[in-house]
């Protein structure tokens, strides 16, 4: 019988092989200054790697506490090991691993929702972050209001001391914060939404004034919200990954995160009076302004990476490595960009093609094994900000999107449920149903109208736009007859 690994663990860090990156402070110093709420992979092999650099140069009190929403699967895996986990650097040179511990403790919201709100609201915590994914927001992305009808966001105003949503968590303890005389906490969104702090202002705005007018102003007054851009690309662990892991660092680690060697985190340098780490000293980039970086990275990589999930799962590739190795898709890629880039100003001094060219890079890289479904989830809270924000823009100077429509055909084509070669795709998002019965109206304009109809994702005048429908219905069409090579030689034929 084979024998097991130690366990990951404060007691074997003694045991790391040299060549592996251990925590280089005191770990009995940390404090729980940080709440994260929505503790999963992209924030372990980002934000929190930035906290790590940070303490393995200067030390400091900047412990996180992870929170997760939903499930316990986060703190079943880490508790046993102290919070420690491993991240795995990805190169075609080879795998880089280091011990990450900074990571003091996960708690499981549902569990006791009581305590999550005693610990957002303690004194201690300067900073709660968050990485809920789009559809967490419980808005709608068309518009960026609250989605009052939500059902989460009714119990939540119905039963302030137990919330559900992170709205919930973040309005209840302002409030205990407030009525304490303390000082609020910096909320800071590190989610890829529009204007990110701004929008979870607004948000934290509508819900506070449904609860208390009064607590509402409070928090306008008092509570920062800075924007961020947050730039890695984070494939989901597998088994191999974890096997690799246990290789690198000579103990089992059942939660390690992989990553590719580029990041990038720009944040508005807008913090409330309990203070920040010098996130700076790690490389991240503190702005007055996010928007530029923002808009580059949302509608060049995100557009792309989008496109290429419909795109590619339709003609049946699983990777973005294999999509952008497809010339066909390459090419749609280049001309998706050309269309983006005509009505989009980049940040001051950056040169776009060498940015593109480095994105490109990116996707191309073997070592990271980035799924294609797992981009594919939830496309109707992706698609106002990745795509149809851009065609907004180029619709307002009556140019043509070709290439942005076809994307938008896609991601209509794939909730279909159906690739090029008849196989099963599978659908996961928030609006599920509702895709569903569009597609079910009947021919193919009746399927096309009613899925434009949806208002949580398309605005009214974009629906009303006899161009933009016509472009997407064209491409619709084809992916439906021809396939997607067939609509890509469409899409790029007037470029």
């Amino acid at each position: 019988m084979e024998r097991m690994s130690p366990r990951l663990g404060d007691a074997t860090l003694i045991q790391l092989p040299a060549e592996v990156t251990r925590p280089g402070y005191d770990r009995a110093r940390l404090a729980p200054r940080i709440i994260h709420l929505g503790l999963g992979a992209f924030f372990r092999a980002h934000g929190a790697l930035y906290t790590e650099d940070v303490l393995a140069e200067q030390g400091g009190d900047w412990g996180i506490v992870g929170v997760s929403l939903r499930r316990p699967d986060q703190r079943d895996r880490l508790a046993p090991q102290d919070g420690l986990y491993t991240a795995l650097e990805r190169q075609q040179s080879g795998i880089a691993a280091r011990v990450v511990g900074c990571l003091l403790d996960v708690r499981v919201a549902p569990e006791d929702p009581v305590a999550i709100v005693d610990r957002l609201a303690a004194p201690a915590t300067a900073i709660v972050s968050l990485t809920i994914t789009e559809k967490g927001y419980c808005h709608e992305p068309a518009t960026g209001r609250l989605d009052l009808d939500h059902t989460d966001i009714r119990y939540d105003l119905a039963k302030m001391r137990r919330p559900r949503t992170a709205i919930g968590f973040l309005v209840a303890a302002l409030a205990r914060r407030r009525d304490a005389g303390l000082a609020p906490f910096t909320v800071l969104c590190c989610d890829n939404l529009p204007r990110n702090g701004p929008l979870l202002a607004g948000l934290v705005d509508e819900f506070a004034a449904q609860h208390n007018p009064a607590l509402a102003d409070w928090i306008r007054r008092e509570v920062a919200f800075p924007a961020t851009m947050v730039d890695r690309i984070v494939p989901a662990t597998t088994a191999e990954d974890s096997a690799a892991a246990e290789r690198a660092i000579g103990l089992r680690d059942v939660s390690p995160v992989v990553h590719e060697p580029f990041r990038q985190w720009v944040i508005e340098d807008r913090f409330g009076a309990a203070g920040r780490p010098a996130w700076e000293r790690a490389g991240a980039e503190l702005v007055t302004d996010v928007v530029p970086y923002e808009h580059l990275k949302l509608r060049f990589l995100n557009s792309a990476h989008s496109a290429l999930a419909y795109l590619g799962l339709l003609a049946g590739h699983r990777t973005v490595a294999e999509a952008i190795a497809d010339p066909g898709l390459d090419a749609f890629v280049a001309g998706l960009w050309r269309e983006i880039a005509a009505v989009v100003t980049p940040p001051p001094g950056l040169v776009l093609a060498a940015y593109t060219q480095a994105v490109r890079g990116r996707f191309a890289s073997p070592a990271i094994r980035h799924l294609l479904a797992q981009i594919a989830i939830d496309g109707s809270q992706k698609l106002p900000q990745r795509l149809l924000a851009t065609v907004e823009e180029r619709r307002r100077h009556s140019l043509p999107v070709p290439c942005l429509a076809l994307a938008v055909a896609a991601w209509i084509r794939h909730a279909g449920g159906r690739d090029d070669r008849g196989e099963a795709l599978e659908l996961h998002d928030p609006l599920a149903a509702e895709l569903r019965r569009a597609l079910a109206a009947g021919p193919l304009v009746a399927q096309l109208r009613a899925v434009l109809d949806i208002r949580a994702i398309f605005p009214p005048a974009l629906a009303q736009d006899d161009d933009f429908v016509a472009a997407v219905a064209r491409s619709h069409e084809t992916l439906m007859t021809g396939g997607v090579p067939a609509a890509l030689r469409g899409a790029l034929a007037p470029i």
